[in-house]
């Protein structure tokens, strides 16, 4: 019986997710919530303890403005709890727990290998042709605002790579860190995209592009199962995400930067 409540658990926080952060369905996203909070409590104790720090930084997330303002009160304020969603998970498993479930791999203490290397030039490839064309095509380019002045720009790229920082560190590391402890692999990656996917549709990506990140967030959790490294999964994601802020660049102002090829496709 334990199992099964732990099962309808995580399929309950997947769908709560959905509602209460990439729907923004409220407030009866927080319904779902709730009820996956009240099904802890046939589950085992271990695995309560967990999946509570999930709900936590979820409830943080679905009080959060997340949205793509990029003036500095709301910068502030969306990064303030965005660090909280990451800091209090991370402070109870290691002072409260004791366990160090949840912790930031940032380096497996090699070099990378000319394959992973090559496997950024690849994602870096691909972002240059497919993301232009997405954000035209669905028009989503529109969700973000690329205001002229450097103030603009500069709180425009910081925002963009500072989330793109911190969906690694959450979705990642510490969602995907925990669910690894319960699901195996392949299934604890599935669900952690669906929450990946959730955060980034309520930032801007409509259309066709959750398809695009669900797929991202699969491979981001791969990679760094592989790798154990998250300074190398950062840098992936860092790498799309020049090729994203360019691309938002060109989208609103043609002139500017006109070095894609699939922006007038």
């Amino acid at each position: 019986m334990s199992r099964v409540f732990r099962t309808l658990n995580i399929v309950i926080l997947a769908a709560s997710t959905i509602m209460l952060i990439g729907l923004q369905i409220k407030p009866f996203g927080w319904i779902p919530l709730g009820l996956g909070l009240l099904t802890l409590l046939f589950c085992h104790r271990q695995f309560a303890k967990d999946l509570l720090l999930i709900y936590i930084s979820v409830a943080i997330l679905g009080l959060t403005p997340i949205t793509t303002d990029i003036s500095l009160p709301h910068m502030t304020l969306m990064g303030l709890e965005l660090s909280l969603a990451v800091l209090i998970p991370y402070l109870v498993s290691r002072y409260i727990y004791k366990d160090y479930l949840v912790r930031f791999k940032f380096h497996h203490g090699r070099s990378w290998y000319k394959l992973e290397v090559a496997y950024i030039g690849l994602i870096v490839a691909i972002s240059y042709l497919l993301l232009p064309f997405y954000l035209k095509n669905t028009l989503s380019y529109l969700n973000w605002t690329a205001e002229p002045g450097a103030g603009n720009i500069i709180r425009f790229f910081i925002g963009t790579n500072a989330l793109g920082i911190w969906d690694e560190l959450f979705f990642v590391s510490i969602v995907l860190g925990i669910l690894r402890r319960y699901l195996n692999f392949h299934l604890a990656n599935l669900a952690q995209a669906v929450l990946f996917t959730s955060f980034l549709y309520e930032l801007g990506f409509r259309g066709w592009g959750p398809v695009m990140i669900y797929l991202f967030a699969l491979l981001q959790g791969f990679v760094f199962k592989k790798t154990e490294s998250l300074f190398y999964v950062i840098t992936i994601h860092l790498s799309l995400d020049l090729i994203l802020f360019l691309a938002l660049l060109n989208a609103h102002h043609p002139d500017w930067i006109p070095i894609f090829l699939t922006s007038h496709v």
